[in-house]
């Protein structure tokens, strides 16, 4: 048989229902492969594997006995360190929360629970969850299992590592702008950014964020398969009335029309050729499976990342710049000095007059997104980055932040993004990214089955 740590959550799953495996066989053999390649990758950084083999074994017996198996019971799922579970440290790679204990799950764990899956481990993140990068001061970096002299992304990057090297089928990631979907695009793995509202967040060891957390950051699954993230995303979903933004709305929603709006470089973005050529090669595979694919002139980029930038900074200067100073990361402390010298310091007319804007841009938005459901459009005008690079110079972190508009932009109005690994130049992976309106993550995941329509392969099999 195919060891068991090789298969996606979908493969899985029926076997385990269907009692031809045991959860303890499919948990222990997880285990292993951490063991094996962990060391290597520093992707887990808090592990469990007596409380995994525990649940497994609870699991089994339930089974035994007849109970009707969750839809990801006896799946091996990995959580970031920066949202609570209970019994751990919700450290967002921060040694200065290194004791910060969560005494109750955060929803999204909670709901992956009922939904029998077992956590195997808490993946790393960049201090404070601030980078495309993935390394602090308290957990060290972790390394890309594609490429190691390539970032594996981030914030996400510890989840995004795991599932591409088979340490779980399912990574639980955020995203703010960018934190799962580059991460998958970096690691060559699939990653879901869903819509506000969809799948409920809370920490209360944090207790209630500020204005921008609360529009623009959410929860969601990276998976080496589509299907794992259609499962994934159902259990994360769950009703949880500890996030007022939570909406009970369905996961398939009305049938519309099959048009996708082709965005290669909007608005004068550079963006690289080997890109431009998976962009390409996905708008050929969506119009031979039916889709009307044209480029059309996009709504607002720019002006929605700077906007998004602007008050994310505003929630940070607010309620981070004091942790800052006491935790001292050097990488944190240049990038937060980089995001400041492009984002001034608002007041509260400015604060207001931004507001204002996300309305604006999220009418025109939802508006163009009526007439085109679906959007085809780079995650990032470059390459997965050298690693560290961010960090080499202010000219470098530019550079970064301008390939990085696409995925930027779309958190500012709470629109779902899909981030689809498509193919690889040499080691280094490449994927488009998908975007849609609000609630309507199951276009994205059709699309995304057309582009990539088997599990990817897995790093250092």
């Amino acid at each position: 048989m195919t060891e068991l740590w090789k298969l996606t959550a979908s493969e899985l799953a029926p076997l385990i229902a269907g009692r031809q495996i045991s959860v303890k066989e499919a948990i222990a053999s997880v285990l292993e492969r951490i063991d094996a390649v962990n060391p290597a990758l520093n992707s887990i950084v808090q592990r469990m594997d007596e409380q995994a083999l525990a649940t497994a074994e609870a699991a089994d017996i339930s089974l035994a006995h007849g109970e009707v198996p969750g839809p990801l019971t006896g799946i091996a799922v990995t959580i970031k360190v920066n949202v609570d579970q209970a019994g751990f440290a919700t450290t967002n790679g921060l040694r200065t929360q290194a004791g910060l204990g969560a005494e109750v799950d955060s929803p999204v764990v909670a709901n992956l629970r009922k939904a029998g899956a077992i956590i195997v481990g808490r993946t790393n993140t960049p201090a404070f969850s601030l980078r495309w990068f993935t390394s602090n001061s308290l957990h060290g970096s972790t390394k890309n299992p594609r490429n190691q002299c390539l970032t594996p992304g981030g914030s996400s990057g510890g989840a995004g590592a795991a599932v591409a090297s088979g340490m779980g089928a399912i990574g639980h990631g955020t995203d703010i702008a960018g934190s799962i979907r580059y991460p998958a695009y970096a690691c060559g793995v699939h990653g879901l950014r869903p819509s506000l509202g969809r799948v409920p967040g809370f920490n209360a060891t944090a207790g209630d964020r500020l204005i921008g957390g609360q529009l623009m950051a959410v929860s969601g699954p990276l998976a080496r398969s589509v299907p794992d993230l259609r499962l994934s995303l159902a259990a994360m979903s769950a009703r949880d009335m500890r996030d007022p933004w939570w909406q009970p709305m369905p996961l398939r929603g009305a049938d519309v029309p099959r048009k996708v709006a082709y965005f290669e470089a909007p608005e004068g973005m550079n963006v690289a050729q080997p890109i431009r050529d998976a962009l390409r090669t996905a708008a050929t595979r969506l119009s031979d499976a039916g889709y009307q694919v044209e480029e059309v002139l996009p709504p607002p980029f720019r002006e929605a990342r700077d906007m998004q930038l602007r008050l994310w900074m505003a929630e940070f200067r607010q309620d981070g710049t004091a942790a800052l100073r006491a935790e001292n990361d050097p990488d944190a402390n240049f990038v937060y000095a980089q995001m400041t010298r492009h984002c001034p310091e608002i007041d509260l007319p400015g604060m207001m007059a931004t507001l204002r804007a996300r309305a604006r841009l999220t009418r025109l938005w939802r508006t163009f997104l009526a007439d085109w459901p679906l959007v085809l459009c780079p995650v990032s005008g470059e390459l997965p980055f050298l690693d560290h690079r961010d960090v080499a110079s202010p000219s470098d972190f530019d550079a970064v932040l301008e390939a990085q508009l696409t995925m930027i932009a779309i958190p500012f109005m709470g629109l779902p993004g899909l981030s689809v690994a498509t193919d690889s130049v040499g080691s280094n992976p490449v994927g488009v990214q998908l975007v849609a309106d609000q609630f309507c993550e199951d276009l994205l995941l059709e699309a995304g089955e057309n582009l990539a329509p088997e599990p990817l392969g897995l790093a250092m099999a």
